[in-house]
């Protein structure tokens, strides 16, 4: 079985709008910078990840061998359709789909991802248990799965599951649950090389 996990990231100079007012543009661009590049070396040393491709515009540095896949433009959802249909003809088995913006998050948190068994789903919910962290999708059961990242994914990604009949596990850890996107937030990214 393949598995790819699909990575989407912004151009980090538009990166984390929401803290402009803690944040000058610049310590916003290093503090992207430095979650995405946690996120990569995290996935890269988790179980049961044979590829890593990040959603990115053409001038973000990424190591090898990651794969770019490039931002088509119109939105995270349909970047991650077509990043997704890509992992799909290529003969991935499973996609995990993670946020760059988890500085908390482990291997052991994709592993769990990366794991499940053949008809089975899972969702990673935000720290409000509203909005979606990861996803981790099989294929071909979820091909025909619509993103819906944005307020209240968590429950449109989990109504998708029943129309899909997938099983669906939901999977809560603290590297999951704590993205960045509000000011308070800011005291999970402490360790990060950033400051």
């Amino acid at each position: 079985m393949t598995c790819w996990a699909i990575i989407p990231a912004k151009p980090a100079a538009d990166a984390k709008s929401r803290l402009a007012g803690a944040l000058d543009a610049v310590a916003r661009q290093r503090l992207a910078t430095a979650m995405l590049d946690h996120v990569l070396a995290t996935v890269a040393q988790a179980d049961g990840i044979d590829r890593i491709a990040v959603v990115a515009p053409d001038d973000l540095v990424l190591p090898a061998p990651v794969l770019r896949i490039a931002d088509p433009g119109g939105g995270l959802n349909a970047a991650l359709a077509v990043a997704f249909a890509e992992a799909a003809a290529a003969g991935a088995a499973r996609v995990v789909i993670v946020h760059g913006d988890l500085p908390r998050l482990e291997p052991r948190d994709v592993t769990l991802l990366a794991a499940l068994p053949g008809n089975a789903m899972a969702i990673a919910p935000d720290r409000h248990d509203t909005g979606t962290n990861a996803l981790s999708l099989p294929l071909p059961a979820a091909r025909d799965f619509p993103f819906a990242f944005g307020p209240g994914s968590f429950a449109a990604h989990e109504r998708e599951s029943v129309r899909l009949r997938l099983d669906c596990e939901v999977i809560h850890t603290p590297g999951l649950a704590r993205d960045i996107d509000e000011p308070a937030d800011l005291r999970d990214a402490r360790g990060l090389d950033w400051e």
